[in-house]
């Protein structure tokens, strides 16, 4: 872009001195150049860019534009992949708090269950019980029959006694 302003300003500056200088040096051929309209101006030869210039800047201006068209791709990619992560950590996060929540139920039924094997009795405990109560069991079936038997013998008396009142007159 440079090099083209460069070159129309080179340009007009050789059209200005050409109009003002004749290529005739006599008079006569001066005056007869002057009446004669200009033919057009020379044109200054364009310099060549050159080779190994033209392919340092294609190669810097292609390289830019791939490196720019990647860098944007690559922002994309993390751009996606920082969502995935976020999305994942956010998962993460909820099934974390599930288990917590499970742990303090579980936590929470040990401690009941520890409550209870505490105030519960154990097995030896049920069978010194047993044993305890078919004592007082056997105990009080004795004292029962102990019992049935008195009674049965006061039966017996007062049987006894009614008999031999009931035979006797009374007057």
């Amino acid at each position: 872009m440079a090099s083209t302003l460069r070159y129309l300003a080179l340009s007009q500056n050789l059209t200005q001195r050409t109009s003002t200088r004749l290529l005739s040096t006599s008079r006569v051929l001066r005056e007869e150049a002057a009446a004669s309209p200009n033919l057009g101006t020379v044109s200054s030869q364009k310099k060549p860019v050159g080779g190994f210039r033209g392919g340092i800047i294609g190669f810097l201006f292609g390289f830019s534009l791939a490196s720019s068209f990647a860098a944007y791709h690559l922002l994309d990619e993390y751009k996606a992949a920082s969502a995935a992560l976020q999305a994942s950590v956010e998962e993460l996060q909820a099934s974390t708090e599930k288990v917590s929540a499970h742990v303090r139920r579980i936590e929470a039924v040990e401690k009941d269950l520890k409550a209870l094997s505490q105030s519960s009795a154990s097995k030896d405990d049920l069978s010194r019980i047993r044993v305890e109560v078919k004592k007082l069991y056997d105990g009080l079936h004795i004292e029962f029959l102990d019992l049935r038997s008195h009674v049965w013998g006061m039966q017996q008396d007062l049987h006894a006694i009614a008999k031999k009142e009931a035979t006797s007159i009374r007057v």
